[in-house]
């Protein structure tokens, strides 16, 4: 499960096919179960074959993480403001403002089995196994950004494309300074949480 050649297949099956597949219509249930196995897949990959441990390292620096996400935070802030106020200015802030438990609701459970699941996968899984394969470390954050863009192409929607390569390349750029899934999924979090508060949610897929 080390060699090169069985990483690239893996790597094609699991970044390529499988989210390609989800846009193909077929039965829910097994799309569900491809996801589920495949996550399954992941983490039985990250404990007994790289032996990964999880546990929150003593290192974090979390006061420059928190400066740096904050300062992130207030420029998507601004424009995503901007966006929803120029292109559906009834949905600005909405489910905050007209359904504040469903909002704490959904924002918890996102963060939690959503945006950990994703991180894990497109973050410590990915860069524990492809990054020795990559000479050139840009192309390989880049990679990394299109592949999480990818996996959102069920969505139908060419903004969601642009708006998870640009998270996707933050994420990537987060995670290669701090090999921290924790930090990473907290700033993934914070950021979708943010979309779906502003009132872009519905593109996103969020329940609104």
């Amino acid at each position: 499960m080390k060699s090169v050649t069985y990483k690239i297949i893996e790597f094609v099956i699991i970044f390529i096919v499988i989210p390609i597949s989800f846009v193909v219509p077929y039965s829910p249930w097994l799309k569900l179960s491809v996801g589920f196995l495949g996550f399954v897949y992941v983490v039985y990959v990250l404990l007994r074959v790289e032996q990964l441990k999880f546990k929150v390292s003593k290192s974090i620096k979390w006061i420059p993480f928190w400066k740096i996400t904050s300062i992130k935070l207030l420029l998507i802030a601004f424009l995503t403001t901007g966006f929803v106020w120029i292109t559906d200015s009834a949905s600005l802030y909405g489910v905050l403002l007209h359904k504040p438990l469903k909002w704490g609701i959904l924002l918890f459970v996102y963060s939690v089995f959503s945006v950990y699941p994703q991180e894990l996968l497109f973050r410590t899984f990915f860069f524990k196994r492809y990054y020795s394969l990559f000479k050139n470390e840009t192309l390989f954050l880049f990679l990394n950004a299109v592949l999480f863009a990818l996996a959102h192409l069920f969505f139908g929607s060419e903004l969601v494309l642009v708006l998870t390569f640009v998270g996707g390349l933050l994420f990537a750029y987060t995670f290669k300074k701090t090999h921290s899934t924790l930090l990473v999924s907290i700033e993934h979090a914070i950021y979708g949480s943010w979309l779906f508060t502003v009132g872009m949610g519905s593109m996103l897929g969020f329940p609104t």
